[in-house]
């Protein structure tokens, strides 16, 4: 099963019209919730919300790579949902009849389709324009829960459709493609993956200096992208609206950002969470959370970060992915946002959740096999990598105790390296003691790494007990770092105060009101692991996310007489 199938069947559990307990992650496909027939009064109630047309026979209605398409209740006729194959054809994916809506997964976003709607004959559609469809959403509940369900089991269907979504190509290990098969997934993109042997030369095959590729569905191909073109061309790339001033802008889509938006949102502030990659964070890495509250089996990181992706669009949170944040400034009273390339995002508070990073291992050579050996992840896809071989994961933390124990299910042999005495002090006990207990993996305290080998890519480790002297030599070509945090603050370095390790000072003589979230700027707020001395955890994280709203709520309350009279009409 793909990542990417695998994190929406669990997400699509919180919204689903049928029992939770019918679904799991592993679900087959769900025909009737994802192609579900709305009731007469159900339909009753829609039609306060759109208008009522009668479209011609072969009508397109949108196609491949439109923006922003409305949704489309059919009254009477047949409409056609059509999906673009390899070769640039079409196929049809579902006829919709009376009573059945248009629309996938971008009905809930600003990404460009990746189906095509065309009546089969003529037809009576009712029309839902976005704008219309944010109101319907908020205050139709049963409604909004069906169509966020059959949004998500159409994509599942896309992804599982190998005829359909871009080839992914390249070497085995190459980092670039590890990269690009990481977005697409966190995406929900449909993509298929093609590995060539690490050996490949040129004139048999594709050379290694022309990969990765991603062939396109009109045939063409694009060669080594980054991700930010991948996402341009794919229409993943989603920019803020012109001319709107938003309540409350979110940097950073981890758990604390969602958190905020989702209650943002709900509360009806309007909301723009801009996020450079996909939603999910450093938590979105974590192979399994088992302390979650309401969680009893566990979930991944990854499938949590869906849930709370997905729960923002039902409640109508934009948002703005591909696009880093490169700095802030307070202009006429407004808190205008600069992203990469110069677009500009302005709202009336800023909530500061782009969280933190793990620290790269101090060892000389460490950055010759970034993705080459070393990762800051342990997902099924990085699982992948190190079936039946020796790994290490260094780290004293609850995310390197997660990783040791799901890789352990996978791995050879895990050598957990840890700088301290003990885990007492760092770790949760029911992760101690699953290391403790585990014969595939040994538990190294106050022991540093000192030595990386390999040539194309990592083939061997040293690791020096720093009490004894002691060394060891192992065959291995996967370590997985997680050593603590180095917070992603650098677009608010002279904005806003930092402490000297550069967390988000907060609350005390620091910020601008006495609440535990305010910086240094009225109006602009941190939340999560980028705010300091906050409790580096995923449960807190999604804590303070919710909490900060109810202080931009009074804040907001509190400057609106003051702003400019331009800002009090948006």
């Amino acid at each position: 099963m793909s990542e990417s199938r695998e994190e929406l069947t669990s997400a699509v559990q919180a919204v689903s019209p049928e029992p939770s307990s019918s679904l799991n992650s592993d679900a087959a496909f769900r025909h009737d919730l994802a192609f579900p027939r709305l009731s007469g009064e159900m339909l009753q109630r829609l039609r306060s919300y759109g208008q009522e047309e009668s479209v011609p026979k072969d009508t397109c209605l949108y196609t491949y790579g439109d923006r922003d398409t409305e949704m489309l209740v059919v009254l009477s006729g047949e409409i056609e949902s059509r999906l673009l194959v390899k070769g640039g054809g079409f196929k049809v994916f579902r006829s919709l009849r009376a009573g059945e809506f248009s629309g996938e997964l971008n009905l809930l976003n600003t990404q460009r389709s990746v189906a095509e709607a065309r009546t089969k004959s003529t037809s009576r559609l009712l029309r839902i324009s976005r704008k219309s469809l944010r109101l319907l959403m908020r205050a139709e509940g049963d409604i909004a829960n069906i169509i966020v369900s059959a949004c998500i089991w159409r994509r599942v269907s896309m992804i599982d459709d190998p005829s359909t979504g871009v080839v992914l190509r390249g070497c085995e290990g190459d980092p670039d493609l590890l990269s690009l098969r990481r977005f697409l997934v966190r995406n929900y993109y449909p993509h298929q993956v093609e590995e060539l042997p690490a050996n490949d030369e040129p004139g048999k095959g594709v050379a290694a200096t022309k990969t990765p590729q991603v062939e396109l569905l009109d045939g063409r191909v694009l060669v080594r992208p980054t991700l930010c073109d991948l996402a341009d061309e794919l229409g993943i790339t989603e920019l803020p609206e012109p001319h709107t001033i938003y309540d409350v802008a979110v940097v950073g889509a981890g758990p604390a950002g969602l958190a905020a938006a989702v209650y943002a949102a709900s509360e009806g502030l309007s909301t723009i969470v801009i996020e450079g990659s996909a939603p999910g964070g450093q938590a979105g890495t974590s192979s399994k959370i088992e302390n979650y509250l309401g969680f009893p089996t566990g979930v991944s990181g990854a499938q949590l970060a869906s849930r709370g992706h997905l729960q923002a669009l039902k409640f109508g949170v934009h948002f703005a992915i591909s696009r880093d944040v490169v700095s802030a400034a307070q202009v006429d009273g407004l808190h205008q946002l600069i992203l990469a390339g110069g677009l500009t995002v302005c709202a009336r508070s800023i909530v500061i959740a782009s969280g933190a990073r793990y620290r790269r291992l101090n060892v000389k050579n460490h950055e010759d096999f970034e993705n080459k050996g070393f990762y800051y992840a342990a997902t099924a896809m990085e699982s992948s990598l190190c079936r039946d071989r020796e790994i290490i994961v260094v780290g004293g933390g609850n995310s390197a105790g997660q990783a040791s124990v799901f890789l352990s299910g996978v791995a050879k042999h895990v050598h957990h390296i840890i700088r301290g005495a003990s885990l007492e002090s760092s770790m949760s006990q029911y992760l101690i003691a699953r290391i403790e207990s585990s014969p595939h993996i040994t538990l190294y305290t106050e022991t540093e790494i000192d030595e990386l080998e390999g040539e194309r890519a990592l083939e061997s480790v040293r690791w020096t007990n720093q009490k004894t002297g002691e060394s060891v030599r192992r065959p291995i070509s996967s370590v997985f770092v997680m050593i603590g945090a180095e917070p992603n603050s650098g677009w608010v370095y002279g904005a806003v105060k930092l402490d000297d390790k550069g967390f988000v000072l907060t609350g005390g003589q620091s910020g601008f009101e006495a609440t535990s979230y305010a910086t240094s700027v009225p109006g602009i707020y941190a939340v999560g692991d980028v705010r300091a001395e906050s409790v580096k955890r995923v449960a807190s994280a999604v804590g303070e996310g919710s909490v900060v709203i109810s202080n931009i709520h009074r804040y907001l309350a509190q400057s609106r007489l003051d702003l400019p009279e331009q800002a009090k009409a948006n």
